[in-house]
């Protein structure tokens, strides 16, 4: 059997949070003035080492995760015993059992999104949300690298996202980057209706730890663009939906 080198390893699987830093509380924030997780039934499908498993049982108990890294899944059930190895194109929970399921920056790392979107739709309960962050196909940066020369080549690379299909997929075949048309595609047919949808700029944690002063500067001015048409050319798409 074929196996992946550390660098395809990482391309296709994407590398979870290890550190809790200022941007990930903000992400969470967000969600928490959108749906209150207050004592509620809470999946996080694609949960990593557990860093937003951790932040959700400030609020609740009833915490649950799915990793398909069985290495990541073990660190996670130290955040919470419930996480499980399992692919999120078929997650072993019942129809209608989770008030909130959330994913955080994964559709675009799986096999079909399509498909996992579905069941994150069926497992949340009529009038329960679900949370999506996921990359921007306009943020003027491809933050997952690309495949050059027949390696993968990491960083943040300007200006891929803006070409053809054909020839960002064939630099960028390990990550997906999405339109606000292109996720409304996915949501065609599924029970769910969106409640709030917008689009946010990065926390800046790598360049804080270097120059806090030029992160707040970066803050100060990005912050302000979301609200503010241009919040169209930011990082990620953040999207409440609401399961009927």
């Amino acid at each position: 059997m074929e196996t992946l080198s550390d660098a395809d390893w990482r391309a296709v699987r994407g590398v979870p949070s290890l550190a809790w830093r200022a941007g990930q509380e903000r992400r969470f924030q967000m969600v928490c003035r959108h749906t209150d997780p207050t004592g509620k039934r809470v999946l996080d499908v694609g949960c990593g080492v557990g860093m937003y498993l951790a932040a959700f049982r400030r609020h609740t108990p009833h915490v649950f995760g799915v990793e398909v890294e069985q290495e990541w899944a073990c660190e996670a059930r130290a955040c919470a015993a419930g996480v499980v190895q399992a692919v999120g194109e078929a997650l072993p929970f019942a129809d209608g059992v989770f008030d909130l399921t959330f994913s955080h920056e994964v559709l675009e790392h799986v096999a079909d999104d399509r498909a996992v979107l579905a069941e994150m739709v069926r497992v949340t309960r009529p009038g329960g949300r679900i949370i999506l962050f996921v990359p921007n196909r306009l943020y003027p940066l491809e933050t997952h690298g690309v495949f050059w020369r027949g390696r993968y080549r990491f960083g943040n690379i300007p200006l891929v996202n803006y070409l053809p299909n054909p020839l960002r997929n064939r630099l960028v075949p390990h990550a997906r980057a999405y339109t606000a048309g292109a996720l409304q595609c996915l949501l065609r047919g599924l029970p769910v209706r969106v409640v709030f949808r917008t689009v946010i700029f990065p926390g800046y944690d790598r360049i804080a730890r270097r120059s806090p002063t030029l992160a707040r500067y970066l803050q100060a001015i990005t912050y302000t663009l979301e609200q503010t048409p241009l919040r169209v050319f930011g990082l990620s798409h953040f999207w409440v939906l609401e399961r009927e």
